[in-house]
């Protein structure tokens, strides 16, 4: 099967939900993702957390906020992700 211009690639864009823990930078949060995933020895459940660089144009974030973050193209050196909305205060 050739590829055509014609053919549209959906390319869905990740998304996470996490807590902004910083956000003492010019438009920009850091977010702590945390995924609750098996151990792939032992099965028992554990959890991993994981900080993103976050574009906030805005600036509408607050420390503590539960917020959905979208990935997105490089915006720096390491921000790859931006706001989607707030979720909770």
């Amino acid at each position: 099967m050739s590829e055509t211009s014609t053919d549209s690639k959906v390319h869905i864009r990740k998304t996470r939900v996490g807590v902004v823990i910083s956000n003492k930078m010019d438009k920009t949060l850091v977010v702590e993702h945390v995924a609750r995933v098996p151990h792939p020895r032992f099965n028992k459940i554990v959890k991993r957390s994981k900080k993103y660089y976050v574009h906030d144009e805005n600036s509408q974030a607050k420390i503590g906020d539960r917020v959905r973050i979208v990935e997105t193209r490089p915006l720096s050196k390491l921000k790859r992700w931006s706001l989607e909305e707030v979720l909770s205060h």
